[in-house]
């Protein structure tokens, strides 16, 4: 099956998370996604991520790498420099993740490379933008959550502040940049002048803000944290503790609390005029959940969720990962990959969850990461470089040092 981006270079400077998470989907579309690892610092900073790392490699790097080449590559050489500006000139995109700052110091920004090929589109993911006050600053995911405002959201009331359990700025950058990538290519390919694009976990973490944010800067909102989770203003709609467990509850309609009072064996409380409506259950929330909570502690969360789920009613119990990965849904689903690799052997890994095609029909095999500079040679050649230019990039250091 011809997969949708198939026709698709990028020439990615790319490390860490938040970068090769964005490109890995469109890999997985079949983009082909040429990756330049830095051999004067051992390549991306992935590959030796604890606690699984090893031979220059991490079960961390596998996990955002899959369907990609590697090649090694000096940009800062005068050797490396051509090296680059020739895959350039069969690329549609150039792609990073790096400092704010760096993009202009590499020459990766399209006034840097558009005499080279003038319908190429850069797009650089950086902490905080290439323009504003802290744009040399890094940007990671647990600081850009702090700077966000997220951390200030997440934790029980009263507590300390909390991070999402997940590096989740980090994912949605990426999925930010390859969103921007795919316009930006489709915009050069109908006009044949390609562009910059600008993105950075700072705006990214700032604009997942939403609707608080919008509540906030029209109706002077002060967004805190809620106990056990609960939405700000659906009510009930939180985690609740069983007799064995835990278990989320979610009212997000009407229908559903009068469902769920129901279940509960309680059907009076929808007619109670303290708990008729959306905005009389927030106001008298703190009448009503002690009650809930008091309820539903008398069964266990198995007990809870069948009539529960009869009913219709948004539910769920609170899992580990361990119980997430082998629900029937998630292999059905053709969530994971599993791939041969040399040091670690089979290795399993999540696979992306953009599809494009029919169900059962839209998933291509996948492959792991790729050593670092494992197509080194083969990309060269691609290019049209014989084994003496070869050899006198390698004698240059411009492809590493052995």
């Amino acid at each position: 099956m011809r997969r949708p981006l198939d026709d698709v270079r990028i020439v990615s400077l790319e490390q860490y998370g938040a970068g090769p998470f964005g490109s890995m989907h469109l890999a997985e579309l079949g983009a082909e996604i040429i990756k330049i690892e830095d051999p004067t610092v051992g390549g991306d900073v992935g590959r030796t991520i604890p606690p699984y790392a090893e031979q220059g490699d991490s079960l961390f790097f596998q996990s955002f790498n899959r369907d990609k080449s590697s090649i090694t590559l000096d940009v800062r050489t005068t050797e490396g420099r051509e090296v680059f500006h020739d895959l350039v000139r069969t690329a549609d995109a150039v792609y990073s993740n790096l400092r704010g700052d760096v993009p202009a110091k590499l020459g990766i920004r399209y006034e840097d490379l558009r005499e080279i090929n003038p319908r190429i589109v850069c797009c650089s993911l950086t902490g905080f933008g290439m323009t504003g006050p802290r744009s040399t600053e890094p940007g990671y995911d647990y600081v850009l959550q702090a700077l966000g405002g997220w951390m200030s959201l997440t934790g029980e009331p009263g507590g300390a502040p909390q991070k999402t359990g997940l590096s989740l700025v980090d994912y949605c950058g990426g999925y930010v940049a390859a969103i921007a990538l795919l316009g930006a290519i489709h915009g050069a390919r109908r006009d044949g002048v390609g562009t910059d694009c600008d993105l950075s976990l700072y705006d990214t973490a700032v604009s997942l803000l939403t609707y608080p944010g919008t509540w906030h800067l029209t109706a002077g909102y002060e967004p805190t944290r809620t106990r056990r989770s609960a939405h700000p203003s659906l009510v009930p709609f939180q985690a609740f503790e069983a007799a064995d467990g835990w278990l989320v509850v979610g009212c997000a309609k009407e229908k559903f609390w009068q469902r769920l009072t129901v279940v509960l064996e309680r059907p009076e409380l929808a007619d109670d005029p303290r708990f008729a409506t959306f905005a009389d259950r927030a106001e008298h929330r703190d009448e009503l959940l002690p009650l809930l909570e008091e309820l539903i502690r008398t069964r266990t969360v198995a007990d809870w969720l069948a009539p529960m789920y009869a009913a219709a009613i948004p539910c769920a119990p609170i899992r580990d990962v361990a119980g997430a990965l082998t629900d029937p849904h998630t292999i059905e689903r053709d969530l994971l990959a599993e791939t041969d690799h040399a040091v670690f052997g089979a290795v399993r890994s999540l696979r992306s969850a953009v599809r494009v095609g029919p169900p059962g029909a839209d998933r291509a095999p996948t492959r792991a990461a790729p050593a670092m500079g494992a197509d080194t040679d083969r990309v060269l050649r691609e290019l049209g470089y014989d084994d003496t230019r070869i050899t006198a990039l390698r004698d240059s250091g411009a492809l590493g040092r052995d």
